[in-house]
């Protein structure tokens, strides 16, 4: 018999928008911006007794983050993805807090560097925003454009990222 994973999930508003993070089983497996229309239902009031310790921690972390305090995550994570997406994610977490690498330059550290269009769709399908810095990747000539939250979103992770390095 197949055992069901359960899903926990919390959404909060962060200064960049509604952040969704997800669990499964003993892992974070998505940290998300909420991009839909209407009304979301946001319990601002987040403890470890109503939710798992995992999902408070990520909270916690997140915030932590935000306020300039955090500079890593240090969460057990679940990305899916095919291993050449894992590959980019992974070398994603490698960029040091506060700087930027290019994306020929994340394709050349996974030792495929004619892959750059494909570390940029990689970089794009990334599940877990923030936890894996993808917001710290541009392009070679330095311009930011390009990001899937958009972006304003994109600068606004930079310059937090600048200012408490």
């Amino acid at each position: 018999m197949k055992e069901i994973e359960m899903t926990e999930t919390y959404t909060f508003q962060s200064p960049i928008g509604y952040l969704t993070i997800a669990t499964e089983k003993d892992s974070v497996s998505k940290v998300h911006l909420e991009q839909r229309n209407g009304v979301i239902s946001v319990n601002q009031k987040i403890s470890h007794l109503q939710h798992s310790d995992l999902l408070y921690e990520t909270y916690c972390q997140l915030r932590e983050y935000f306020e300039g305090r955090r500079r890593e995550f240090r969460l057990p994570i679940r990305e899916g993805g095919t291993d050449f997406q894992k590959q980019v994610w992974a070398a994603l977490r490698e960029i040091p807090y506060g700087e930027t690498r290019s994306y020929q330059e994340i394709a050349m550290a996974i030792g495929n560097p004619k892959a750059v269009r494909a570390v940029g769709q990689a970089n794009n399908r990334n599940p877990l925003l923030i936890v894996t810095p993808c917001h710290r990747v541009i392009h070679k000539n330095g311009d930011i454009s390009g990001f899937a939250c958009g972006v304003e979103v994109k600068k606004y992770l930079l310059e937090l990222e600048r200012r408490h390095q």
